[in-house]
């Protein structure tokens, strides 16, 4: 990287930094539960909106790995989140009804939760539709791979965001609240992706997937981007700049090596589709909050809500994480 390129993203990181401060009032605590924050909390963040149906396995699943506290933003949901969130011991609530999309997708509001209450601890940035899952995460939890990230020396940890699905229409599949969203999501698409290094932030860029064939194969470059960094060290003077699939200093998104295999990583099981989708496409068409290329996105999510079906003759069953091992969409390296 050249010194102009560096000075520039610094100054980017500050901008960043002073953008999160000034949004800081338009988030409020409803429930303030982070006095119970120790030292060596790890702690999940989220920004939230009508997810009452994901929460509890959510939360099971991340309480399960190893998550301490969450600290939680309520984006004007009406359907009982903030009220079903506010009730959890473990949880710390803010609320906002200002623009989520204004609010960079809700990372200006989690930026600032981050600044203020994410300093040295380990942090996981997640979606209430994304389960973090990693080698072994079944008997070895966060604090047992965070302890073993410290003493490679490494400050942050890599995910690819793998879509799940159903066989037959998205809308048909049942799904009780609580239950694993993996067992009514029971599909993926295993061998279509492709990477190459962002021409700016210098990270591995990931796309592919069930929505790269399905939306995007006439147009696979403005297919969703896969690769993100949802667990770190953190810093104030850290910020994530789009999601959590960059993040600034950019030494913090490099966490992949496929090729060489040297660098664990883990999936984000991206639980989307569930047979809610439909509902909640109808309602992002008309709220416009989730998607800045308008006409691209709008065909998206009004292709979702015609219940479509993803399945196809290539899909490949869900198997746990030593079956992403073996397919190569994610890593334990040195982590044994």
């Amino acid at each position: 990287m050249d010194l102009w390129h560096a000075y520039r993203l610094r100054w980017k990181r500050r901008r960043l930094l002073f953008r999160i401060w000034r949004k800081r009032h338009e988030i409020a605590a409803a429930v303030n539960r982070t006095d119970l924050i120790g030292p060596e909390a790890i702690l999940c963040f989220a920004t939230v909106r009508n997810e009452i149906v994901r929460l509890p396995y959510f939360l099971k699943h991340y309480r399960k790995l190893g998550v301490d506290h969450f600290l939680i933003v309520d984006n004007g949901s009406d359907d009982g989140t903030a009220e079903y969130l506010a009730q959890q011991p473990d949880v710390s609530v803010w609320t906002t009804t200002q623009s989520y999309r204004l609010a960079r997708f809700g990372m200006d509001w989690l930026g600032w939760l981050l600044w203020q209450y994410g300093n040295r601890h380990w942090c996981l940035t997640v979606d209430a539709d994304e389960l973090l899952i990693y080698p072994d995460h079944e008997s070895r939890d966060l604090k047992a791979l965070t302890t073993w990230l410290d003493g490679q020396g490494h400050a942050s940890f890599g995910a690819l965001m793998l879509d799940l699905y159903p066989e037959g229409p998205l809308e048909d599949a049942p799904y009780v609240p609580g239950d694993d969203p993996t067992k009514t999501l029971a599909w993926f698409d295993a061998d279509n992706y492709r990477h190459q290094v962002h021409h700016y932030y210098g990270n591995l860029w990931i796309q592919g997937g069930v929505r790269d064939r399905v939306f995007f194969a006439n147009e696979p470059a403005r297919a969703p981007t896969l690769n993100k960094t949802p667990l770190v060290r953190w810093s104030w003077r850290y910020a994530y700049v789009s999601s959590t699939h960059q993040i600034l200093p950019t030494r913090l998104h490099d966490v992949f090596d496929f090729e060489g295999n040297s660098k664990a990583s883990g999936a984000l099981l991206h639980t989307k589709f569930l047979p809610m989708i439909g509902a909640k496409s109808a309602e992002e068409l008309e709220r416009g909050q989730h998607f800045q290329n308008t006409a691209l996105y709008q065909d998206y999510h009004l292709h979702l809500t015609e219940n479509p079906d993803f399945w196809y003759e290539g899909s490949c069953r869900y198997g746990g994480d030593a079956q992403l091992v073996a397919l190569g969409l994610m890593s334990k390296g040195r982590w044994v």
